[in-house]
């Protein structure tokens, strides 16, 4: 039979074990920072071209979100103004041609590149990839990247964010301040991280892995 004292024992373990989980559940949500750099996305055709036919990427570096990876390979851009050389390809290998470059990077080039979500090329500028074996003009599919949050379904249940919304996050630091206008991307597999181009996060001094705090969430903006 338990005493009084086991009773009260039990109840006070009871208690502190609710306030832990509530305290959990109640603390602030922070995500790792991923920094990106100009690099570029290519598609079979514009692979082949490039760097022969039937090339395939030689893996150097695997990135945080699965399958993805950092290649040896690199191109050049050639804009009407200026050139980038020694630009990242990323893959795998996609169905479209994607280039993801900074504002910066647009006033070499001389191309005014949009802030979109990747995969939104339609009427983006094009420009001109040269490689070891080739080269090839995009017609589109320039752009600056939106930031953006990558986190999985059941995570993203976890704490009230869908696909499409936005949020703001906090960082801290002597360059600390505050991101509005960052895209919820959800998909399957996906590892919570936050993806910063390089001129967002040198503003704020950010680097790879540091945290962020999420903020807030809002409705999908259309």
């Amino acid at each position: 039979m338990k005493t009084d004292t086991q009773r009260q024992a039990r109840s006070i373990t009871q208690q502190i074990l609710q306030e832990l989980a509530a305290g959990r559940k109640n603390q602030p949500l922070t995500i790792a920072v991923g920094v990106s750099n100009r690099h570029v996305h290519l598609s079979r055709k514009e692979m082949d071209m490039l760097f022969g036919y039937g090339s395939s990427l030689t893996r150097m570096k695997a990135l945080k979100q699965p399958g993805q990876f950092a290649a040896q390979e690199t191109v050049t851009l050639r804009g009407p103004k200026g050139e980038l050389q020694r630009v990242r390809v990323l893959g795998p290998l996609r169905n479209v041609t994607q280039v993801e470059i900074s504002v910066a990077d647009g006033f070499v080039l001389g191309i005014g590149a949009p802030v979109r979500m990747s995969g939104e090329l339609q009427g983006s500028p094009g420009v001109t990839l040269v490689g070891p074996h080739g080269e090839v003009a995009i017609a589109e599919g320039v752009i600056v990247a939106w930031r953006h949050l990558h986190i999985s379904p059941e995570e993203a249940a976890r704490h009230g964010l869908t696909d499409g919304a936005e949020i703001a996050v906090e960082t801290q630091g002597p360059r600390a301040g505050v991101l509005r206008h960052v895209k919820v991307r959800v998909s399957a597999e996906a590892l919570a991280e936050i993806h910063l181009d390089q001129e967002e996060a040198n503003a704020l001094g950010l680097g790879n892995g540091d945290r962020v705090q999420i903020k807030s969430n809002g409705p999908k903006v259309a």
